[in-house]
């Protein structure tokens, strides 16, 4: 997989998980203190995130990180 593919699939994850939750994208970024942009960028797999980021979105969804990479 490459570096690209792995950030889309990672950003899909994020969104399902997002939308699982009945969270908006817009909440989320809330949540997280990011901008809304940030956040679709993310979901989009633009943007190569840092563990800390991570970090904070699984805790504005409450799961565990280990959930953004299960299929």
């Amino acid at each position: 997989m490459t570096d690209i593919k792995f950030l889309e699939a990672l950003g899909a994850r994020i969104k399902e998980l997002r939308i699982k939750k009945g969270i908006t994208q817009h909440e989320l970024a809330i949540r997280c203190d990011f901008e809304k942009a940030s956040m679709s960028r993310i979901e989009s797999g633009k943007t190569n995130i840092t563990v800390l980021t991570l970090r904070k979105i699984s805790n504005a969804l409450g799961t565990e990180m280990t959930e953004f990479f299960r299929n």
